[in-house]
């Protein structure tokens, strides 16, 4: 019996190092199969994929690719150990990769008649993305028109009654131009290029662990923990004193301290164990807050993935309040929500003053926040097995101490009369907006180009993401989240150690030839605005046309 199962076990593991063809993989996929590439090691997915505490949509956004940074990034040494046991195969040489299904990718059926196929010609429809209008072919900004076999993916929403009207043309030259001006800044796309970028960043990873930036600094917790104490001591002491107004800030203070190491509890930065991390961020966003964690991971993890993709990553997807790209005003279909984000009348008219609304609507953030956690809890979204399993039940127990602490005992049972409850949640709500504003100042004002999908992980992440410049003495303020374009590269790294892990960023960007964006606090902020405003004016611009079209006809001589 022994001797058998050691033939077996060697003939799995035989089985496991074959080699697999492009084409053969391709087949895969075709199949539904969710196969991903790690560390040159093909990985089915599909019994794993249902029970990740990450949820469904970010290892989606990875079939068919080559997943090793972002898996890196991302996942603990224990949780990549894991991965191991869906291994099927191996591929050869510099992986290649294709289009996701999720974002629009075409792939062929394995099968006799052209199982036979070179290699090489496999996924070449597919291996380009379906968002941009104009497809880069090198790294001079040279364009070609994308073939039609992927026009029922671009900027058009499939099957939408729009579909056949004609578009003002400054939309398709907007993209254009945007696609040229980030192939002339940032480094080649060809893939000597990118895989030299992605080796470096490999070896950077290897430095900072050396230095032991992946060390959590617990002191620097303590006086965190401090912090949050005296917030909330003078909340409640403000509170008895019946100084409503005062007591909302200071609970809107502890709130927007205790966001920072909730984040880095999502991360797995605090003690680097799923559970013991996840327990601590529950606590904090469940029990405390009244935010759901499970939520927030399934949400951010996409968001580190396609970070600043107008169709695929939620952290930009805010029709009809935002548009951070013009490409929004052509009713795209967001992968994430699994909905048309709509140009309807409504985005149409807020759209236009959106430059305006931008810091009154993130003034009440936190409440949308509040619909998102409940939608997630009380929906299909949370994992139901896997060791993620119990977080759902955890965090609506979460939930109903919140609203007991605070809807009954706070607002209901302490607060005497209406004009004060709703002066004290108005405060202490509003309180919490420097967070949003902190949240979309590293990305609102970055790229949303689509440069295809054999851009590096790390170009990626310094392209879409900037980081914001203070003092040190400033960093509880913005908790780590203005060295947002570092985090995005090393996510498990703890905020304490960001400012130290800068220096080793900025010679990586020196030496790659990849720009690092950083902007003071003041100069981001007008970016953004400038960014909102730019959207604005053309969407008045494409009122403009539609109107001409509609009095005047398509062929118009209004330009």
């Amino acid at each position: 019996m022994a001797k058998s199962a050691d033939v077996a076990k060697t003939a799995i593991q035989s089985q496991k190092e074959q080699i697999l063809s492009r084409r053969y993989i391709e087949g895969l996929i075709a199949d539904e199969k969710h196969v991903i590439i790690f560390e040159n090691r093909v990985l089915k997915v599909d019994a794993w994929i249902k029970f990740h505490p990450g949820g469904d949509k970010s290892i989606k956004h990875m079939v068919g690719r080559d997943a090793t940074d972002e898996i890196n990034a991302l996942h603990s040494k224990e949780a990549r150990q894991r991965m191991l046991s869906f291994q099927i195969g191996r591929v050869q040489g510099v992986w290649l990769n294709f289009l996701p299904p999720i974002q629009g990718g075409k792939f062929r059926p394995y099968n006799d008649e052209t199982c036979f196929e070179e290699d090489s010609s496999s996924g070449q429809e597919t291996s380009q993305p379906p968002s941009p209008v104009f497809d880069a072919v090198d790294g001079k900004g040279t364009l070609r028109r994308r073939k039609s076999t992927s026009t029922n993916t671009s900027v058009s929403t499939p099957g939408s009654d729009d579909e056949f009207e004609p578009k003002p043309f400054f939309l398709d030259a907007r993209t254009q131009e945007e696609i040229v001006f980030d192939i002339n800044k940032y480094p080649s796309l060809d893939t000597t290029s990118q895989e030299s970028i992605r080796q470096k960043y490999r070896e950077l990873d290897q430095r900072i662990r050396a230095e032991g930036l992946y060390n959590c600094n617990y002191f620097s917790y303590f006086i965190e923990c401090c912090r949050y104490t005296l917030f909330a001591g003078l909340s409640y002491y403000f509170l008895h004193l019946g100084w409503y107004g005062t007591s909302g800030f200071f609970l809107g203070c502890f709130w927007h301290q205790l966001v920072f190491s909730a984040h880095d509890a999502g991360h797995m930065g605090i003690t680097h164990h799923f559970h013991v991390d996840s327990v601590i961020g529950m606590i904090i966003a469940d029990y405390l807050g009244g935010l759901s964690l499970g939520w927030w991971k399934r949400n951010h993890n996409v968001h580190h993935i396609v970070t600043n993709a107008p169709e695929h990553d939620p952290d930009i997807e805010h029709m009809p309040l935002f548009a951070i790209s013009h490409r929004f005003l052509t009713s795209l279909t967001s992968t994430y929500y699994e909905r048309v984000m709509t140009f309807d009348a409504a985005a149409n008219f807020l759209l236009r003053f959106q430059n305006y609304l931008y810091y009154p609507i993130l003034l009440f953030g936190r409440f949308n926040l509040y619909v998102l956690s409940w939608q997630y809890l009380l929906g299909d979204q949370a994992p139901k097995k896997g060791p993620a399993w119990w977080h759902r039940w955890f965090e609506i127990a979460g939930q109903v101490f919140f609203w007991t602490w605070f809807g009954y005992g706070v607002l209901y049972r302490t607060i005497p009369d209406w004009n004060s409850r709703v002066l004290f949640i108005l405060i202490s709500h509003m309180v919490t907006s420097p967070l949003h504003v902190q949240i979309t100042l590293s990305h609102f004002a970055m790229s949303t180009a689509d440069l295809g999908v054999h851009e590096s992980f790390p170009q990626k992440m310094l392209r879409t993401t900037m980081d914001v410049d203070c003092p040190t003495w400033l960093d509880f303020f913005h908790g780590g989240l203005q060295f947002q374009a570092i985090h995005h590269l090393y996510p498990r790294i703890p905020r304490h150690n960001l400012r130290r892990t800068q220096k080793l960023v900025l010679e990586f960007c020196r030496d790659t030839g990849i720009p690092y964006a950083i902007f003071t606090f003041l100069d981001g902020n007008k970016e953004v605005i400038g960014r909102l405003g730019d959207v604005a004016k053309q969407v008045r611009i494409l009122e403009e046309c539609r109107k001409s079209c509609a009095q005047q006809g398509v062929f118009s001589d209004h330009h």
